[in-house]
């Protein structure tokens, strides 16, 4: 899957949903690898925001972004139909520091998208492959977030309330089988009656109406009571029908589940990465969804770095297996020290050794406790950085790599019998003049047992 953007711009205008200012949202392509920014067009400078967990702070009944003072607010439907429609870029212009509220679902933005199209990018999707059970759980024990291993993502939610019409809830969401722009994007925000005056008086919700949220009765009220709240609501009159207000038509039998799977989508999609695995989320809210991005952040920028043990599985079929290696590489056993590949680009490439006991330098090195040279852990270091730079020339068996300077080398654990040594190699700098410059890493398990930077030249092998 390749990265996506907008064909081409769009805007929406409407009243923030605590703020009841008018804002206008400008949805515009972006370059690959932008990911979600916000400008805040309204203020000097313009400052940016970007989309990101970094940035995620609590702000009652909505989600927040703050960067440098600057605040964001009630982004979680714009970012859950960027996500749902498969956009991986864009830049949001933002002339107020709310956004519009509009029906009180993602449904308007979804219809833009659709309407102005999507356009594919060079650059691969970037994901975050859950590998280990993450799980976030609220103080009281009530709300808890548990992220785990799939081949897709997955979104499994239940709501409970004590209330005779939202008692429980469940809602699921399959990128797979999930029609998100028909069975998620047009369920709207709720609040219960019983909310409303006590959300008025913290000065929220002033653009709150009947026509950006479910307003659900779960108790009898007096016609003067309804009157009453139908003047705060600015409203000549409210009826109130089956438990929902003003003869509200719910678009499903379980919108309101739907729309906490909604923001749930909207508030993750603030790790930055699209997610390969299943979210259970139990009584979620904005808190819990946000503390549950940042988490998964954290751990996408700790995986990141240039010094993380990657990701991978060393029993799957690999890139390259050792016949296609001894087409690239000029060593042959004993001297052979990479077993497999299992990534290769123009940056980097990751691949392993299998070390056993048969192993000829274990005879003497050392025979009551067998190690492995760290010579020849930097070798094999060395040997897979030759296969980055020879896999892209078009005739790599009449190249050799040859290592002009080795920097920097450090050993932080031993190698033994038993080991699988993963290898990863990045390229630091361009290639000039057949000169390349890599920083090159060696693991066991997520532990690093070897580091250091390699100089090589490309050069012809004479005949």
């Amino acid at each position: 899957m390749r990265q996506r953007t907008l064909k081409t711009s769009f805007s929406l205008k409407g009243k923030g949903l605590h703020n009841g200012q008018e804002v206008t949202a400008t949805f515009l392509p972006a370059a690959e690898n932008t990911g979600y920014r916000i400008v805040r067009v309204d203020l000097e400078h313009r400052p940016e925001i970007p989309a990101l967990a970094e940035y995620a702070t609590f702000a009652d009944r909505s989600s927040c972004l703050e960067r440098e003072g600057v605040r964001v607010y009630t982004m979680e439907h714009a970012m859950a139909a960027l996500y749902g429609s498969g956009i991986d870029n864009c830049i949001i212009e933002l002339d107020g520091e709310e956004f519009p509220i509009l029906d009180g679902s993602a449904k308007y933005f979804v219809e833009k998208i659709e309407q102005v199209g999507v356009a594919e990018q060079s650059a691969p999707r970037r994901y975050f492959d859950v590998t280990e059970p993450l799980e976030y759980t609220s103080e009281d024990g009530l709300t808890r977030l548990t992220l785990l291993p799939d081949t897709a993502y997955h979104v499994n939610l239940v709501v409970a309330y004590d209330s005779p019409y939202l008692s429980m809830q469940y809602a699921t969401y399959s990128e797979k089988d999930t029609n998100f722009a028909r069975e998620i994007a047009p369920c709207r925000t709720f609040v219960f009656l019983r909310e409303i005056e006590p959300l008025l008086k913290q000065n929220l919700i002033r653009g709150g109406d009947l026509d950006n949220a479910i307003v659900i009765v779960d108790r009898e009220i007096s016609q003067e009571e309804t009157d009453r709240l139908a003047c705060l609501l600015q409203r000549d009159s409210m009826r109130v029908k089956q438990g929902v207000l003003n003869n509200v038509t719910l678009h499903f039998d379980n919108e309101p589940a739907r729309h906490k799977l909604l923001d749930v989508m909207g508030d993750l999609a603030l790790c930055g990465r699209f997610i390969k695995g299943r979210v259970i989320a139990e009584r979620p809210g904005h808190k819990a969804n946000t503390a549950m991005a940042q988490k998964i952040y954290k751990g996408i920028v700790a995986s990141e770095r240039e010094d993380a043990c990657p990701k991978i599985d060393v029993t799957a079929e690999p890139l390259m297996d050792i016949n296609r290696i001894r087409g690239l590489l000029p060593h042959r056993p004993p001297f052979l020290l990479v077993d497999k590949v299992y990534e290769v680009t123009d940056e980097i490439v990751i691949g392993c050794k299998n070390v056993t006991m048969n192993e000829p330098f274990f005879v003497g090195h050392f025979p009551d406790e067998p190690v492995m040279p760290g010579v020849l852990l930097v070798e094999a270091m060395a040997q897979c950085g030759g296969i980055l730079v020879l896999n892209q020339v078009e005739d790599p068996e009449n190249y050799s790599t040859y290592f002009l300077r080795i920097d920097g080398i450090k050993f932080r654990k031993k190698v033994v019998p038993g080991d699988t040594v993963i290898f990863k190699l990045v390229k630091i700098a361009p290639i000039r003049r057949g000169i390349v410059t890599m920083r090159g890493y060696a693991f066991v398990g997520k532990g690093l047992v070897c580091e250091g930077e390699f100089m090589a030249q490309v050069a012809k092998t004479k005949n």
